[in-house]
């Protein structure tokens, strides 16, 4: 080893050292809570025992396109009646977790509480489902908000995950090299919340709401895209994001969520 490297590799170490006590200084003085019920927990960013057990992750089977949740294994590649009728944009779709109670705290946490310390543990997450869907050098792409919105809430939660993603992949044992791309694409209409809208007029109010930013099209051209958001209700986000990276070049279109409705309103 010369001594360049000699170098940046001591301080490599003094950075992880430094940045480890002063994790350490941290915790004394503010104790790591759970992120859904604030129960004292041993690591930052953690979930205590029981809001651990009340999350119901997605481990079943699931409809082979969209992972939508099966009650029953009926065989391999199976498809559930929406997809059976009507294929979409995406490739392939996965999510995390039911969007259930405990679920729905921790995601508004971390939207709309500042609780960004979930976003490693997210990232883990979203890397043990979305691995089967990882392809070499996939650009990791997340739905992003309108200007205004992300002015009033200061950070996109699907940038976050999908940041959080690629940085547990980089220190995985075999990384997929994927790169995020926060800025590739634009919400150009400023759309109404999807809260408590039915499927159609969800798909209605995303209509055209997506595009490519022009100057990365040439770097999507021709690539496989992981597109990431925080939770899949009726799809229609997402689908309006897949027409858009497809339109302007991509040659493939996946999606990771971190929790999904299971039985979205129509």
């Amino acid at each position: 080893m010369n001594l360049p490297e000699s170098i940046g590799t001591v301080q490599g170490t003094l950075i992880r050292v430094t940045q480890s006590s002063a994790t350490a200084v941290l915790d004394v003085l503010l104790p790591p809570r759970c992120l859904v019920c604030g129960t004292s927990v041993t690591n930052t960013g953690a979930l205590c025992a029981t809001c651990w057990a009340s999350i119901d992750f997605i481990d079943g089977p699931v409809c082979y396109t969209c992972g939508l949740p099966f009650d029953f294994d009926e065989g391999v590649e199976m498809q559930c009646g929406v997809c059976l009728r009507e294929a979409p944009a995406f490739e392939t779709g996965r999510s995390v977790m039911h969007y259930g109670d405990a679920c729905r705290d921790l995601i508004l946490g971390f939207k709309h509480g500042d609780r960004t310390d979930a976003a490693p543990m997210f990232g883990s997450w979203l890397h043990r489902v979305g691995k089967p869907l990882f392809k070499p050098g996939m650009l990791v792409v997340p739905v992003p908000l309108h200007r205004w919105r992300l002015f009033s809430r200061r950070f996109n939660q699907s940038a976050l995950l999908a940041q959080a993603l690629v940085q547990f992949d980089k220190q995985s044992p075999a990384p997929a090299n994927l790169h995020v791309c926060p800025d590739l694409l634009v919400r150009k209409k400023r759309t109404r919340t999807q809260g408590g809208l039915s499927a159609r007029a969800r798909r209605l109010n995303v209509r055209g709401a997506f595009t490519v930013r022009p100057r990365r099209r040439n770097q999507l051209r021709g690539e496989d895209v992981l597109l990431i958001d925080d939770v899949m209700t009726t799809g229609a986000t997402l689908e309006a994001c897949c027409k858009a990276l497809l339109k302007s070049g991509a040659a493939s279109v996946c999606v990771l969520t971190l929790a999904r409705v299971v039985k979205p309103s129509v």
